[in-house]
């Protein structure tokens, strides 16, 4: 019994073990947006008229939103 154990289930076992990370599922991210360019836009306008964001921080996120539509 002990060399049935020896010569078949711990080979199996680590087989088994070595076989798990083989089956690894690929995940795929998909980014979708729910706004337009002009609400993006507008939204940083707002943002730079009230304060919340810098003339630069304004150009900046306005190129990239831009280059985002493209």
């Amino acid at each position: 019994m002990k060399r049935l154990f020896v010569l078949f289930i711990v080979p199996f076992i680590v087989v088994t073990i070595g076989l798990t990370g083989c089956g690894r599922k690929q995940t795929t991210t998909v980014r979708s947006t729910s706004t337009t360019l002009g609400q993006e836009l507008v939204d940083l306008q707002q943002a730079y008229e009230k304060g919340i964001i810098t003339e630069k921080e304004y150009n900046d996120l306005k190129k990239k939103a831009m280059k985002k539509y493209k």
